[in-house]
């Protein structure tokens, strides 16, 4: 599966999910650019890629609500490659839970924003720019979630977010499929990462019993699909949704 001269752009890579992909597209071959609303973790996970002599990482801030900061990350990207990416991943998330007759006006928002405007703001300037240097067999990879079908208790906003980054794929796979974009949706179920770090155990225990294969998945096994959907051997599939759930 080999990614060898493709540039991989990666939003929130300073943690969980995102860290791992870098990880895995750098194994891969790809040169990464690791983008994250805190510099240090990006930095910190753009140092630590496996690198040969033919590859080349960098790490940049970005806040992906602000569209003058998706363009600025852009702008870097072709001043240090010269090309836009080819390899587009949406990881950046963020939660605020609460039941919805209690959930802020404001965490509402904020979870809106930062998952699905963000993805949004980050597929439109980048394919935008893929379209205008004509590269082609670009693949864009989304992280949705599992609970964006079923919904979840305390997590409206975050499901209602998640929802929209489902459809949001669907309808940019059929209109940029003419310019030789796929775009594609991952719906990972409950991954061992910093977001479930507060969870009390014996909810824990709880979800497990739901899960066939009987335990939370690991970022890297989110970052696999992610490299397969970024590689050519993915080249016939578009507006899809993967789920990687461990049979919940």
């Amino acid at each position: 599966m080999s990614l060898i001269g493709k540039l991989a752009f990666v939003t929130g890579a300073g943690s969980g999910i995102g860290r791992e992909t870098c990880k895995i597209l750098a194994r891969e071959g790809a040169n990464v650019v690791a983008a994250d609303k805190f510099l240090k973790n990006a930095s910190d996970t753009a140092e630590n890629l496996p690198k040969k002599a033919d590859q080349s990482h960098t790490s940049v801030e970005l806040d992906v609500t602000k569209k003058t900061s998706v363009q600025y990350t852009l702008k870097k990207t072709l001043e240090i490659y010269g090309k836009p990416p080819s390899i587009i991943v949406n990881s950046a998330g963020i939660t605020k839970d609460n039941f919805v007759l209690k959930l802020s006006e404001e965490d509402f928002q904020d979870v809106i924003d930062v998952n699905l405007k963000g993805t949004f703001l980050v597929i439109q300037t980048f394919c935008n720019a893929i379209t205008e240097n004509k590269l082609k067999n670009a693949s864009v990879i989304n992280i949705a979630s599992i609970v964006g079908k079923y919904g979840n208790i305390g997590q409206s906003n975050y499901c209602a977010s998640k929802a929209g980054v489902e459809l949001l794929t669907k309808s940019s796979a059929k209109e940029l499929g003419q310019f030789g974009i796929r775009v594609n949706a991952i719906l990972p179920g409950i991954i061992d990462t910093a977001m479930i770090q507060t969870v009390p155990d014996k909810v824990k225990q709880k979800f497990k019993s739901v899960i066939s294969l009987g335990r939370f998945g690991q970022p890297q096994e989110i970052g696999e699909v992610i490299a397969f959907l970024a590689s050519d051997k993915s080249s016939y599939i578009s507006g899809a949704s993967i789920e990687v759930t461990g049979g919940m």
